[in-house]
C-alpha cells in the first residue's frame, strides 16, 4: 500500500457548512436589551462629563500654579527692589544737585546711576513719573497743584520721587505735583 504525502499548503476545507442558528428574541427580552443599552449610553456620557470636568479642572489648576509662580518671582524682585530705592533716591539727589564737586567725583556718581539702572532693566523693573506725563492716579501720588502755562493741565510738572513697576505690579507710586 502507498501513502499518500500530505501537502501542507492545502488548506483543510470543512465538509460541514452549518450557519448559525437566530434564535427568536421575544419582546420582553428586547424591551430589557434596550433598557441596558439606555442605562450604560447614560452611565458613558455621565462618565464623560466627569472626565471633561475633571480635565478642565486640572487645566485651570495648572495655569493658576503658573500665575502664581510668575507673581511669587515679581513679588520677590518687588521687595528687594524696594529695599533699594532709597539709594537710588540718594544717588538721582547727588546728581541733580549744583552743589562743586569734581569731574571725578560727578563721574563716578553716574557710573553707579548708570550701573543701577542696568540692574533694573535686567529685572524689568521700569520707572515712571516724568515730567509732562499725563497723570494717573493708578501710578501717581499728587501731593501739590500748581499752574503751569507749558503744560496742560492735569500733567506732572515736577517729580519728588520716581515710581518703581515690575509688570502690572506697582512697587511704588510716584510722588509728583500736577498742573492745574
Amino acid at each position: 500500500m502507498a501513502r499518500k504525502k500530505s501537502n501542507k499548503s492545502e488548506p483543510k476545507v470543512n465538509q460541514t457548512t452549518e450557519s448559525p442558528q437566530k434564535t427568536p428574541v421575544n419582546n420582553e427580552e428586547l424591551e430589557h436589551l434596550k433598557t441596558d443599552y439606555d442605562k450604560l449610553k447614560a452611565e458613558t456620557e455621565t462618565q464623560k462629563d466627569q472626565f471633561m470636568r475633571m480635565a478642565a479642572e486640572y487645566d485651570n489648576f495648572r495655569k493658576r500654579t503658573e500665575k502664581e509662580k510668575l507673581s511669587t518671582y515679581d513679588n520677590a524682585v518687588a521687595a528687594t527692589v524696594e529695599a533699594f530705592l532709597p539709594v537710588v533716591d540718594n544717588f538721582a539727589l547727588a546728581l541733580s544737585s549744583n552743589a562743586e564737586v569734581s569731574e571725578e567725583f560727578r563721574k563716578g556718581l553716574e557710573m553707579i546711576q548708570k550701573q543701577l539702572d542696568n540692574a533694573f532693566e535686567k529685572l524689568n523693573v521700569v520707572s515712571f513719573g516724568e515730567r509732562g506725563e499725563e497723570f494717573d492716579p493708578e501710578l501717581h501720588n499728587a501731593i501739590a497743584r500748581t499752574s503751569d502755562e507749558e503744560l496742560e493741565e492735569d500733567h506732572i510738572t515736577l517729580v519728588y520721587q520716581k515710581g518703581y513697576r515690575i509688570g502690572d505690579k506697582i512697587i511704588r507710586h510716584a510722588m509728583v505735583q500736577i498742573s492745574e
